[in-house]
């Protein structure tokens, strides 16, 4: 199980690291720089809102499918025509709760165009994440992979001709942005379906209005997980957008700081998407096989996390004068956003095994304390520190929520803590941090401490040869 999960690996994080970070820093920051702050600001305030309501378009189907799908694939391949009907009425459902806030939150005109195609992309982003559901759960890693670069490759495609070939004489402006993504997401949904054909019962539309109610009976209590989840994990952008004096600019501060911590929760995302299957069909053939799982996977995905916000957060001001005509502003939000970044990773391990064993209310619960810290902090610190109170209170909210999951899964899974294991991340975390007091050049403490840090995974037994090796006898490679 662990050479299927590393060979996986290898294929879904290259695909990304080819696709995702040109995108987001050859297209997306491309465009903040032409547009500037404020346009930029509200839509990236707008995008937020309309993620922050996309659960109404899932219900928790995509995560209770992948869960069905891993443990008895034959039974849910028919699903699909019947779940697909329910997701068209539940984006009629999306679209009336989202204009109704909007409108009462103040929003109109351009705001409410620009809303209405970004409540478009996130029907078409959640269907294609359906059929990736079902990718994973039958195992097929290597569509899940390409279908997880395919909408970013046409973004690339798209956008790029338009940012890079100025002698097109097309302006690039945040409507035109947004039309560009609609049009690579309904592209990729119409091959993700495309490549599941085989694999499921026809029609690939039907009404079962019986059966949707008795899925959703199931599947909502991953329903209100994913809602909490988004509300803490989303409300920063909005709130900054609505209550700051210069909300739009200060949200297009926030976006600066936020967009490569974006791209690595990408990362951290094919770690859950392939785990949660494994975990399910481990906890259901043999449980204690979950500690090996979570040894080789864990410690790879967090000690990867320990050197990368070591590196960003000591080399904030080199990466963001890099990327941003005017990143200076964005320091303090961007180190702190990135101090959250490991919580996020713990989130990913064990709050997806706690998925996959069904412990729903815990996480519930702990998601809803996570809301009530972020709305808290967020009201208290926006209004005076605008982008960096919103950062900070993500770094509080993430860390809280981490502790939660990590000492419950010690508890239920009687996972033993390793004093030697917890030593190996104490000197991986000196050795690394202290190169900033030692280095002050920027590009050359960057490059060094990327250097120094891959040295350590391999030497503190992180990254391990065996591993290496059993993957590249895998068949699954």
């Amino acid at each position: 199980m662990q050479r299927i999960f590393f060979s996986n690996l290898v294929l879904a994080v290259f695909l990304n690291l080819l696709i995702k970070p040109l995108a987001l820093f050859g297209i997306d920051a491309t465009v903040q720089n032409r547009v500037g702050a404020e346009d930029y600001g509200l839509y990236f305030s707008l995008l937020n809102f309309s993620v922050m309501f996309n659960m109404l378009l899932d219900l928790g189907i995509n995560n209770f499918t992948t869960k069905s799908i891993a443990q008895s694939p034959d039974e849910a391949r028919s699903y699909f025509g019947k779940l697909m009907g329910l997701r068209f009425l539940l984006f009629i459902l999306y679209l009336v709760s989202v204009f109704s806030i909007a409108l009462l939150l103040g929003y109109s005109g351009k705001a409410l165009y620009l809303l209405g195609l970004l409540a478009l992309m996130q029907f078409l982003i959640l269907t294609t994440g359906f059929c990736r559901s079902h990718f994973a759960g039958f195992h097929f890693f290597k569509y899940d992979a390409l279908m997880s670069v395919l909408d970013r490759t046409l973004l690339i495609i798209i956008g790029g001709t338009i940012l890079y070939l100025p002698q097109l004489g097309v302006e690039m402006t945040i409507d035109l942005f947004i039309w560009i993504q609609v049009i690579s997401y309904f592209i990729a949904t119409i091959v993700a379906v495309s490549l599941l054909w085989k694999h499921i019962d026809k029609p690939l539309l039907g009404w079962d209005l019986k059966f949707g109610k008795n899925y959703l009976r199931q599947s909502i209590p991953y329903a209100l997980l994913v809602i909490l989840m988004l509300v803490y994990t989303r409300t920063d952008g909005v709130m900054l957008e609505r209550i700051h004096p210069r909300g739009a600019y200060e949200s297009g501060i926030y976006a600066q700081g936020f967009r490569l911590l974006d791209a690595l929760f990408m990362f951290g995302m094919i770690f859950a998407g392939l785990l949660l299957p494994l975990f399910s069909r481990q906890l259901k053939e043999n449980s204690k096989l979950i500690i090996d799982m979570l040894d080789s996977a864990g410690n790879l995905l967090i000690s990867g996390a320990v050197v990368i916000v070591i590196i960003t957060i000591s080399n904030a001001k080199f990466l963001l004068e890099l990327i941003y005509t005017n990143g200076l502003e964005s320091i303090a939000s961007f180190q702190w956003l990135m101090l959250s970044f490991l919580a996020i990773c713990m989130n990913f391990i064990f709050g997806t095994l706690l998925t996959a064993n069904g412990s729903i209310r815990f996480l519930n619960w702990t998601s809803a304390i996570g809301i009530l810290v972020n709305i808290i902090l967020n009201l208290y610190l926006i209004p005076d520190y605008g982008a960096k109170g919103a950062a900070f209170t993500t770094f509080i909210t993430q860390s809280s929520v981490a502790l939660f999951q990590f000492i419950y899964c010690v508890r239920l899974f009687e996972i033993p803590l390793n004093p030697k294991l917890i030593l190996r991340y104490v000197i991986l975390i000196s050795l690394l941090a202290s190169l900033y007091f030692i280095i002050p050049n920027h590009p050359q403490l960057f490059l060094f401490q990327m250097l120094v840090g891959f040295v350590l995974l391999f030497l503190l037994s992180f990254l391990r040869i065996e591993n290496i090796k059993s993957l590249f006898k895998s068949k699954n490679f």
